[in-house]
């Protein structure tokens, strides 16, 4: 019985703990979910929830219409906003083997930022670290999350342009970084050492 539990675990066959928790980090349920979300001791991924705010979802005139963003800037504005994450987190808390940001609509995925370090140790103090520190005028909340492999999280039909459920899919819609940014931030040398929480998350208002 035992093995059988744990072959299930986690998947759609359990009926006892959430899969989409498992698998994504977060469920639309939240805490009304019928289903267990067993949050980890240990890990080496952080959820920064909500950190993201996609200037095309949230650019308005006065009057209420959208403002036009172009892709160009689009891409920059994101590409600035994952390499401040990036530099300032593994500055201050150590390596990191990637980061994964979510272009959903839905409120439990909204802007969530997954960070994956290479040690759990430095997973902990990044959590440790950041929660309750203040990021674009807002605290910001950060746990770890049970994600380590984000293939099964992914939205496979968004990778190729195919997602019917547009942003309210219940799996991750990632944006992907120019090449040169990722070339550059994947082979950098850490710079060390530094007070953690620097220019980009504050400790206050």
């Amino acid at each position: 019985m035992a093995e059988y539990l744990a072959s299930i675990f986690g998947t759609e066959e359990d009926k006892v703990n959430c899969s989409f928790y498992f698998k994504i980090g977060a469920c639309r349920h939240g805490d009304r979910c019928s289903r267990k979300h067993i949050k980890p001791t240990f890990s080496q991924t952080v959820l920064i929830f909500n950190l993201y705010s996609n200037p095309q979802n949230s650019a308005k005139s006065a009057d209420g219409s959208h403002s036009t963003v172009t892709d160009e800037e689009m891409q920059e504005h994101y590409d600035n906003f994952f390499e401040e994450v990036f530099v300032e987190c593994e500055d201050n808390y150590g390596e990191i083997e990637e980061i994964n940001i979510c272009d959903n609509l839905g409120d439990h995925l909204a802007g969530n930022v997954y960070i994956k370090f290479r040690r759990e140790e430095d997973a902990n103090l990044a959590v440790r670290d950041l929660n309750n520190r203040w990021f674009g005028g807002r605290v910001i909340y950060v746990e770890l999350s049970p994600v380590t492999d984000f293939r099964e999280a992914c939205c496979r039909q968004y990778e190729m342009g195919e997602c019917t459920r547009s942003g309210f899919c219940n799996f991750m819609h990632l944006k992907p970084i120019s090449r040169e940014l990722r070339q550059e931030l994947y082979c950098r040398k850490i710079v060390r050492p530094k007070r953690s929480g620097g220019r980009m998350f504050s400790s206050k208002e």
